[in-house]
Formats: C-alpha cells, structure tokens, sequence
C-alpha cells in the first residue's frame, strides 16, 4: 500500500492520541532535518566557493531557501496517512496536502533557476561567447513564468480532476477577456521584442532618452530599468520605449567638442594670426587624436562686440572623465598663452559717447573739413 495516497486505517492500535502524537512527531522530524539540512547547505557554500565551483554553489544556496519547506511539506503528507480521517474529509483534506506538496516542489524548482542565470552569466565573460546581455534576465524570468506556470496547471488538475487539455481550453476562453484587460502588458511585451529584435542599447551602456542621461541597468519583459547621472533608478515602460529616440552614448565612437573663443576687436591683424596659430599648436597632435579627424581652427565671425575663432577636436576613445581632463587642460593652455602673448579676451561691451565730450567730440552732420564751434563761444 502506498502510504503517500491512501491513509493506513488501522497501523497503530490503541488510542487517537498516539496518532496524533506520532503526527506530530514526524512534522517535527521533518522541520528538524530540514533546518539541520538548511544548516549545513549554508556551511558548505563558501567552501565550494573557495574551491571554484561557483555553480555548484549557486545551487546549495538556492536549495537552502526551499528545502525547509519542502521536507514539512512532505513529512505533513506522511504523518497525516497514519490518522483516521472521517469519509467526508478524506477528499479535502488529501487534496490539500497534494497543492502544499505541488508548491513546495515547485518553489524548489523556481529556486533553481538562479544556477541557469549564474551559468549564463559566467558564459557570456568569456571573450569567445556572443551572447547579448539583455537576453540573460529574460531567459531567467522566461523560465521563472513557465514554472509558476505549470505549478498553477498541475494545481489546478489535482483540484478539479481533469485532464491539463481541458483546463486549458477554459483558459484560451477566458483569454480573450484577459486579453483585453491587459493590453497595456501585451503592448510593453510587444515594445520588448522589438528593442530585442532592433538592440538599440545594451545592458550597461549609458543613453540619452529624453534629456535623461543615464546607463541601462536591466530590460525587463515589461519594462527597462536606467539609472541616471543624479542616482534615480528611472523605470520606463518597453512600450513607450520602442517608440521614444534613444540616444545610444555608449556606442560612440569619439567625443566631439566644439567651442568659440572670442578676442578684442582691437587685437592687430598679426595678433590675430598668432592667435590661431596658438590653437593650432595645443591641439596639433594633440592626446586622445585620430590622424584621420584633426582638429580645426577657423577666424570664422566679426561679431557685434568680438572677432570669433572656432575650434573642433575630435577626442579618442570615448572616456568621458578622459575628455574631461584633456578639456581642462587645453583651457588652461590657451589662457596662459594668450596672456603671454598679449592677446585680450573679449566679452560684451558697450561704449557711449557723450555730447560736450572735448575727447570724443561728436562730428554728425558737419562737414569734416569744417571746425567745430566752442560751445562756450559767442554767435553773434
């Protein structure tokens, strides 16, 4: 006789109470070798981790979390065929114990798909492996969805004893209703295929979406997770993402700085040339320069109040703090060399003259040739 489907009826003689005692000894049983098991998977992590077996140790670890409930699970199951359980209860009451003994294997399982997203993870390392790593958190998830699945269906057979074939036949009727009331959810999933299938980033690039600069931390089925500069964790739906332009920052090539330098409009004509020349010295050659981008200068405007010079360099790679500081100091260059040479930066002026002003005498409308009256001078 099977003892995990049929109660014994008659093993133990004597009186309920030693029924009931032996139930509850078995549970308690059960509850001591799952802790002292739990114990010991937590004693023997960090050993398997020394030895390089990260795997094996992942696995222990994600044992340790379910095997508790798992072995009450089953010795519940157990003790309780050695009651007498009245004819009525027997259907409930074994019904119920099998869902507890379908969750517990099934949380088991779920556990153990943190060794699939560990193997992928360490796969993906190597320099030889061409997997993206967008894809790694889906597979996980994928496979999470599919056993809680199957929990939900195997619990759903033993509680209304009927084949999976039909129970999912009265699912797909009532998809269509559910369908509907998530369609939000069908949308962001849709959104996810479509940043799979175009991979307009990767996990761990830094992007511009929106004016938000940040780096994609993880792409969810649902939604993608960035972090920002500022340190907000910014969660945007796949959705409205697949439909957003996306600025892919970590896939650029150089860094390109463009910036104006303005000088006095009293600065001579060769201070003008030398001023060029200056630029065109600090950035010849200069850090972070591809031979096939060199920088430019350019005498480009007059402008209302300065004369312009344009610059443009182009840095390599694109190290952001790199570029930072090769910035700083082409900054500081030009301003040591400009004041060496005498060269005077300009910046928004205005001037008045004033009628009266001996100094700055005001000639409109008179003849150049003709000589200004004193002011204090008699008309007669």
């Amino acid at each position: 006789m099977d003892i995990l489907t049929e109660p014994a009826e008659y093993i133990f003689a004597g009186n309920e109470i030693w029924r009931i005692a032996l139930l509850i000894a078995i549970i308690a049983l059960s509850l001591f070798f799952g802790r002292i098991l739990k114990f010991f998977l937590h004693r023997m992590n960090p050993k398997l981790e020394a030895m390089q077996k990260h795997l094996l140790a992942v696995s222990v670890e994600a044992a340790s979390l379910s095997v508790t409930f798992l072995f009450f699970a089953i010795g519940l199951r157990f003790g309780i065929s050695f009651l007498i359980v009245p004819e009525g209860f027997q259907s409930l009451l074994f019904t119920t114990l099998s869902l507890l003994i379908i969750l517990a294997i099934g949380h088991f399982v779920y556990r153990q798909v943190d060794v699939l997203d560990a193997s992928l993870k360490r796969f993906a390392k190597e320099e030889s492996a061409n997997i993206d790593q967008m894809l790694i958190p889906i597979v996980g998830k994928s496979i999470r969805v599919a056993v809680v699945i199957l929990v939900i269906l195997q619990a759903a057979q033993t509680l209304s004893d009927q084949p999976i074939t039909s129970i999912l036949a009265g699912i797909g009727i009532g998809g269509l209703a559910l369908g509907l009331a998530a369609q939000d959810t069908i949308r962001n999933f849709f959104g996810s295929l479509m940043i799979f299938a175009d991979k307009p980033f990767n996990v761990g690039e830094l992007i511009n979406l929106d004016d938000k600069l940040g780096v994609v931390m993880e792409v969810g089925v649902r939604t993608t997770k960035i972090k920002t500069l500022e340190g907000h964790m910014l969660t945007v739906p796949n959705g409205n993402l697949a439909n957003m332009t996306i600025h892919n920052i970590g896939k650029r090539q150089f860094i390109r700085r463009v910036f104006d330098l303005t000088i006095t409009y009293d600065t001579p004509p060769p201070k003008v040339d030398k001023a060029v020349e200056i630029l065109k010295d600090i950035l010849d050659n200069h850090e972070g320069m591809n031979p096939e981008m060199p920088p430019q200068v350019f005498f480009d405007e007059m402008n209302a109040d300065s004369l312009n010079l344009k610059c443009f360099y182009w840095f390599h790679p694109p190290d952001y703090w790199q570029y930072m500081q090769f910035t700083e100091w082409v900054n500081r260059e030009v301003f040591r060399r400009f004041k060496e040479e005498g060269i005077d930066f300009a910046f928004p002026t205005q001037t008045i003259h004033l009628a009266g002003d001996s100094n700055r005498p005001l000639n409109i409308g008179l003849d150049r040739n003709e000589d200004v009256p004193d002011e204090n001078s008699t008309i007669h």
